[in-house]
């Protein structure tokens, strides 16, 4: 693979897909091909998949199957042939989100999501991760602020702050891949710590 593979976590109202963008001007600017994507999402079925996600009712087991069944086709329809023609992939959640969500929030078995991160991902790991890192009540208030809560969005801070330990446990699994970020910096701060990243983690 000859593209870089960059993904951006944390809890609902962390602010990941204003910096994302954010990120994708500045490479853009420096002659980088950039894909962004997001996930539950990205293709056609995928979306369809999100959007039932996202609006229905459903046990843990049910959210982590139909995430890694879109996590499965995002990969070849659209992850795995960017990377192969030297894209930068920027991608709003991927398998971290999962362990977070489903695992620490839902306390939905670990090993069982590690055997079907293995099966979906076939290895694949992302080269570097940002993972925005907020307190619920913040989030929730920029949440409350931004649009209508999703069926996710409507969880409680409880909720919230396991996703966030989630996130912790997995930064601490990953640290050569993993860069904390304080959401509640202004927007010049953070991009500042991803271009540092970028040069420390990847090039």
């Amino acid at each position: 693979m000859k593209g870089r593979f960059i993904t951006f976590e944390g809890i609902d109202g962390a602010g990941k897909s204003t910096h994302l963008e954010a990120l994708a001007t500045w490479l853009r600017g420096k002659g980088a091909d950039v894909l962004c994507t997001r996930e539950p999402g990205g293709t056609s079925l995928a979306e369809q998949l999100r959007a039932l996600f996202l609006s229905e009712p459903m046990d843990p087991l049910t959210e982590a199957l139909l995430v890694f069944a879109a996590r499965r086709d995002h990969l070849r329809q659209m992850i795995l042939p960017a990377l192969a023609r030297g894209s930068t992939v920027l991608c709003d959640r991927f398998s971290d989100a999962t362990f977070a969500y489903q695992g620490a929030g839902r306390g939905f078995s670990v090993q069982t999501l590690k055997q079907l991160e293995e099966w979906v991902q076939e290895g694949l790991q992302p080269d570097l991760t940002f993972w925005f890192d907020v307190a619920p009540e913040v989030a929730a208030r920029r949440r409350a602020l931004a649009r209508n809560a999703d069926r996710m969005e409507r969880m409680d801070d409880a909720f919230f702050a396991r996703v966030r330990s989630g996130y912790r446990i997995r930064a601490e699994s990953y640290p050569a891949r993993f860069v904390r970020i304080d959401a509640e910096e202004d927007i010049q701060t953070v991009a500042q710590v991803m271009i540092a990243a970028l040069d420390t983690h990847l090039w």
